[in-house]
């Protein structure tokens, strides 16, 4: 049986991943399903959460997964940080979709022209400084930059930068307990992503 937007059944992780991919397309055609204008639908949504993915992307206004996914409203379980990063509350936030509310599919989301991403990258090989929790955030992103080389001219550096942050993330949700176990149980997929925010198109990382 194939889980229907108003199916409490889990959506599986691979159809999932394909009603992302199909609104994207959509999107990117200028032939969206979903209007995104609230009539009564806020009302329906004040029942419960019914998202068929989880999508861990950065905070940049820019990047709006309901809209480039053309998702519904509470079709997505979304959370936003600049970079991407992973801290303790992003990965809780990431259990509380996979325990309470079954999405089977987590998709990390970066994009192009990440300024978190080029704040790691100046302080990284620039030694530039930035105030205390932005410091914080960033530290959290230069181990996965280790491979990027510095010689690169910058847009090509900071392009490569872009999908070594989210294969980073990838891997610190992976190499915790419950990301382990999730993927042991085979209950969940992971998948990582790149947003070109001057067409909305949708990458995904290999």
């Amino acid at each position: 049986m194939t889980a229907s937007d108003d199916d409490d059944s889990p959506v599986a992780a691979d159809e999932a991943l394909a009603r992302l991919m199909e609104g994207n397309a959509r999107f990117l055609r200028g032939a969206p399903c979903h209007s995104h204008t609230p009539g009564e639908v806020l009302a329906d949504l004040a029942k419960g959460q019914r998202p068929f993915a989880t999508i861990l992307g950065c905070s940049d206004w820019r990047v709006l997964p309901e809209l480039i996914f053309d998702a519904g409203f509470g079709n997505l379980f979304i959370i936003r940080v600049a970079g991407n990063v992973i801290s303790p509350g992003v990965a809780g936030s990431l259990q509380y979709a996979g325990t309470h509310l079954k999405t089977q599919l987590i998709m990390v989301l970066g994009h192009e022209g990440c300024g978190a991403v080029q704040a790691a990258l100046a302080a990284k090989f620039e030694g530039a400084q930035e105030r205390s929790r932005i410091l914080w955030l960033l530290q959290n992103m230069l181990p996965g930059l280790d491979e990027v080389d510095p010689l690169l001219p910058p847009q090509q550096q900071l392009e490569r930068a872009v999908e070594a942050n989210v294969r980073w993330t990838m891997r610190q949700i992976l190499e915790s307990p419950e990301g382990r176990a999730r993927v042991a149980e085979g209950r969940v997929k992971l998948v990582g992503a790149v947003c070109d925010i001057a067409t909305g198109r949708v990458r995904l990382l290999a």
